[in-house]
């Protein structure tokens, strides 16, 4: 079970951009939990200028073989044209906890591409739901 889940990280700039992205991972299949964590200050280089702004953090818990796909989705979503996505593999943790995001997250399918993926994001509850974009 090592290494078969991980967590990512993603800095958002607002908390609307947080919420669409985690939406959307969770209704996508894409991760089966994201915490919003409010009240980063980031700093860092930027085009050769130091830079600090306030980000919030998303933690994303999702299957190791499903990275490359929640990379893509949050790239597509994302406000930055450079966003930051950062995964690491979990090497232990509950048991239990980690079987409910195997559960919640499906293994890769590689008949399934982004469009299914995005179409399966765009719906809640069975209704189709707008998406900012």
């Amino acid at each position: 079970m090592a290494g078969e889940f991980s967590v990512a990280f993603v800095t958002v700039p607002s908390m609307h951009s947080a919420k669409d992205i985690a939406r959307g991972l969770v209704e996508g299949r894409l991760a089966a939990c994201v915490n919003i964590i409010p009240n980063l200050r980031s700093i860092y280089i930027w085009q050769g200028e130091i830079q600090e702004d306030a980000e919030l953090l998303l933690l994303i818990k999702t299957r190791t073989s499903r990275v490359p796909d929640m990379t893509e989705y949050v790239k597509e979503k994302h406000p930055f044209d450079l966003c930051e996505v950062i995964a690491t593999p979990i090497e232990s943790g509950n048991a239990p906890y980690l079987n409910w995001i195997g559960e919640s997250v499906p293994a890769l399918n590689p008949n399934k591409n982004m469009k299914n993926i995005e179409n399966q994001s765009d719906s809640y509850n069975g209704q189709n739901a707008e998406i900012d974009n």
